[in-house]
């Protein structure tokens, strides 16, 4: 299970840290928002810890960019606010649960656990396909049972080819579901990431997966 604790004050972070690699978490820290939303297209996040007052990017809006970005996870938000308008606006930009501190370890712990076996209920299942075996639930991809690290929109642009298997998958239906509809259809994000994609899944096999046809789209 791996957790990315966001708070820019080293103390509390620190204790954070501590207390989950005790319990068996695999933890990473961020400093500021900025460096979260890098580290979280990098890392599959099962949950993130989130605070509201962050340096650079502020958590509401980490908040709102990891949900547009299709971040499936578990997102809990650490404050020192406690009004009701600014716990309703984090809940509604896409965070799961709200702690104010100062806050029991034992208590966010908890609530971690409990988020976890929320999203354990609802599991997607893995394909296993052309030698591929995809877990949407880890991010995971093996091919030939070799490991193959993709970022979690690399995951997610394969994850989708896979279960539309042998259907040539149009550009603006990719843009459409693993970005949103309002992403620029002329924009060549898709174009960029399937050539980072290809390059890891085929690197050292003779067999290239994903075709592009021609005023189609890509197909597995």
């Amino acid at each position: 299970m791996r957790v990315l604790v966001v708070e820019d004050e080293e103390a509390i972070a620190g204790a954070i840290e501590r207390g989950l690699v005790k319990q068996g978490y695999d933890v990473d820290v961020a400093r500021d928002g900025a460096e979260a939303l890098e580290m979280a297209a990098e890392t599959n996040y099962d949950v993130i810890c989130l605070d509201l007052n962050l340096p650079r990017v502020d958590g509401i809006e980490v908040c709102r960019r990891l949900r547009e970005d299709r971040f499936s996870g578990g997102i809990i938000m650490l404050t020192a606010r406690s009004s009701i308008r600014e716990r309703i606006e984090g809940l509604d930009q896409g965070a799961d649960d709200y702690l104010v501190k100062p806050f029991a370890f034992s208590e966010l712990a908890a609530r971690i656990r409990a988020i976890t076996r929320r999203e354990g209920s609802m599991r997607e299942p893995v394909i296993e396909t052309r030698g591929l075996e995809l877990d949407p639930n880890t991010n995971r991809c093996r091919r030939e049972g070799k490991d193959i690290h993709l970022t979690p929109k690399e995951f997610a642009l394969l994850y989708y080819l896979a279960r539309n298997e042998g259907r040539a998958v149009p550009q603006e239906e990719l843009l459409e579901n693993i970005w949103d509809e309002h992403a620029n259809p002329f924009t060549q994000t898709v174009k960029v990431h399937m050539n980072n994609l290809r390059r890891k899944l085929n690197e050292g096999f003779e067999e290239q997966l994903i075709e592009t046809i021609r005023g189609k789209g890509y197909v597995l």
